[in-house]
């Protein structure tokens, strides 16, 4: 009889430990586990390097995300002329500034609306102004690196835009320009370029999102693998954040068979746009102009007869 009743023990205590471990929670299972040593970090990627040593950023560029439809996450959306249906509707994105949203001042957050609501005729892009920085790298047009021995020039697709970025003793620009001064310098794998002088007429996506002559930008280009390179923009403008703040775009290498910076000449496409309004209505006669008087009247008063 003892025996019975000891092994029936053994057999409660096996079971109920048995359901403890399959119905503990996850939580108090970890607690109660030994910690595991963190697996260690993969090197960080190394770029093959120029002949001074330095990683090359070389090559044609693109992003191939929704910043240029709007930095900030959202959803799907209509296109800005219903007629156009489903191919200019705004896909979806997942957001590229760091924190979620751009940290607007009450009014200018309110002109940011404005700008939303008159985007299909006010965004500069459709005017085929140049992108500024730091749009013009996330617009869906590819642009091309050509890193010197000395400095950088970048050549983009859109409107046909050039930036040179200086890497000698930093220079100040005697005005604003749509790209802006570009001052730059390496901090080992990561070219870092200080962006000043630029204007206010750019904006930052297609949504509205836009900045005032106070921006500043420093970028900060660092090569994630052999054909991915990490564009990182901090960007601080007193006049319309409150805060500065960054965003992080992947660019991709253009790998296909022949690809090449083409020209994409925009102007034409934006002149319905910029001066629709001054042509003449469809059907319009000019009028003629009126006779011109006889030679031998001109100058003459009305006469009233021999005298």
């Amino acid at each position: 009889m003892r025996n019975w009743f000891t092994g029936s023990l053994v057999v409660a205590s096996a079971m109920a430990a048995l359901v403890a471990a399959i119905f503990l929670p996850t939580e108090t299972q970890a607690q109660q586990a030994p910690a595991k040593a963190a697996p260690a970090k993969a090197p960080a990627y190394k770029a093959p390097r120029t002949k001074d040593g330095k990683p090359n950023l070389n090559g044609l560029w693109m992003s191939n995300g929704m910043a240029n439809w709007d930095l900030e996450p959202h959803g799907p959306a209509m296109a800005t002329d219903p007629k156009l249906g489903a191919i200019y509707a705004v896909p979806p994105g997942v957001g590229y500034v760091v924190g979620g949203t751009i940290p607007y001042k009450p009014a200018a957050l309110e002109q940011k609306k404005k700008n939303f609501a008159a985007r299909a005729k006010e965004d500069p892009e459709a005017k085929c102004y140049m992108g500024g920085v730091p749009r013009s790298n996330y617009m869906s047009y590819p642009f091309q690196i050509i890193q010197g021995a000395k400095d950088f020039m970048i050549s983009y697709e859109h409107a046909g835009a050039v930036r040179i970025l200086n890497m000698g003793t930093p220079l100040k620009a005697p005005a604003d320009s749509w790209m802006g001064t570009s001052n730059g310098h390496w901090e080992g794998e990561t070219l870092v370029v200080d962006v000043t002088a630029l204007g206010d007429q750019s904006w930052l996506d297609r949504s509205g999102n836009f900045h005032s002559d106070q921006l500043h930008v420093i970028e900060r280009w660092t090569m994630r693998s052999a054909d991915v390179l990490m564009y990182e923009a901090r960007i601080e403008d007193p006049e319309v954040y409150t805060q500065p703040w960054t965003i992080r775009v992947p660019l991709y290498r253009q790998v296909e068979d022949n690809a090449r910076l083409l020209e994409f000449k925009c102007v034409v496409f934006a002149e319905e746009l910029l001066y629709g309004h001054l042509r003449k209505p469809a059907g319009a006669v000019t009028p003629a102009p009126a006779p011109a008087p006889p030679a031998g009247n001109q100058g003459k008063g009305k006469g009233k007869g021999k005298q």
